[in-house]
C-alpha cells in the first residue's frame, strides 16, 4: 500500500508566508486558499505527511543550485505552490487535516500508522466537508489525490464532479474501473507503487468505460515528486511545475 518511495524526502517545515489560512471545516481543521466567492471547490487529499506539508500547499522553491537562468526566473516570478498556485487559477481550494494532528513521522512506524489511517478513511471524512462547502454556496466540487490521498476513491462518489490523482499508491485496477467521474492520473516514470504498466493498465480501463481522462507518465521522477521533489535538482523542480500546471488545465478543462 505505501513503500518506501512514498516516504522519500520528506518535507521539511517552511516559513515562507501562505495565501490562505487553517479553517474548521465540517470538523477537520483544513488549510484553505483562494476565491471566497468561487462556485467551485476543489478537495485536496494529501499524502501521508499530511496537510501542513509545505510544498503541498505553498512554495518552498529555492535559487540554491540552479544553473539554468530562465528556469531560475521562473522560479522567482510564481513562488506559489500547489494549493495557492491552484487557487490562483480562481478555485477555492481546501486541503483537511485528515489525519487529525497525527501524520507520519517515520516510516519505521508505517504499518502502526496505517491502521489508524487507512485511504479508505479519506472518502468518509471528506463527506461532511463536502456538505460544509454546499452549505457555503459550493455547487462543483473537484477532488485531487497525492499518494495516500482518496482523490480516486473520491471520483466514484456523485459529490464530486472531477477527479485526479497523482503518484498514487494504494490505487488498484478494480479501482479505476469504478470511476464514474472524469479522472487525471498523473504518474512518474520511477514509481515501484504504481509503474507504467500499471499506470497504462488503467488508462485502457478508462477508455473502455469511456470516462474522460487525461493520463501522463512524467519522464526521469520519482514517485512523489509533484509535492516531494528535490529543490536542488532543476530539471525535478520543472518536472513539478510541469504536472502542476497539468493539474490547474484539466480542472480548467473540466470545470
Amino acid at each position: 500500500m505505501l513503500g518506501p518511495d512514498c516516504c522519500r524526502n520528506p518535507p521539511t517545515v517552511s516559513s515562507r508566508e501562505e495565501s490562505g489560512e487553517v479553517l474548521q471545516i465540517g470538523s477537520l481543521n483544513s488549510y484553505v486558499s483562494g476565491n471566497l466567492d468561487s462556485k467551485i471547490a476543489l478537495l485536496f487529499g494529501s499524502d501521508a505527511f499530511g496537510y501542513g506539508a509545505p510544498k503541498l500547499r505553498l512554495a518552498t522553491l529555492t535559487a540554491k543550485g540552479v544553473c539554468d537562468v530562465w528556469l531560475l526566473l521562473d522560479m522567482l516570478r510564481d513562488k506559489r505552490q500547489l494549493a495557492d498556485k491552484v487557487a490562483s487559477a480562481g478555485y477555492y481550494v481546501v486541503v483537511p487535516d485528515f489525519f487529525h494532528g497525527d501524520p507520519l513521522t517515520s516510516f519505521n512506524d508505517i504499518e502502526n500508522w496505517l491502521k489508524n489511517h487507512s485511504p479508505e478513511q479519506a472518502v468518509e471524512f471528506a463527506k461532511p466537508v463536502i456538505q460544509a462547502l454546499k452549505e457555503k454556496g459550493i455547487t462543483k466540487i473537484g477532488a485531487a489525490g497525492f499518494c495516500w490521498g482518496g482523490g480516486c476513491r473520491a471520483s466514484k462518489d456523485a459529490e464530486i464532479q472531477v477527479a485526479a490523482i497523482l503518484h498514487p499508491s494504494s490505487v488498484t485496477l478494480d479501482d479505476i474501473k469504478e470511476v464514474k467521474v472524469p479522472l487525471a492520473i498523473l504518474s512518474a516514470e520511477f514509481d515501484t507503487q504504481n509503474p507504467p504498466q500499471n499506470i497504462k493498465e488503467y488508462e485502457a480501463a478508462l477508455v473502455a468505460n469511456k470516462v474522460d481522462h487525461f493520463v501522463k507518465i512524467y519522464p526521469g521522477v520519482t514517485h512523489g515528486w509533484t509535492t516531494r521533489y528535490n529543490d536542488d535538482d532543476p530539471a525535478e523542480v520543472k518536472s513539478a511545475e510541469e504536472a502542476q500546471q497539468d493539474l490547474v488545465n484539466w480542472f480548467g478543462k473540466c470545470f
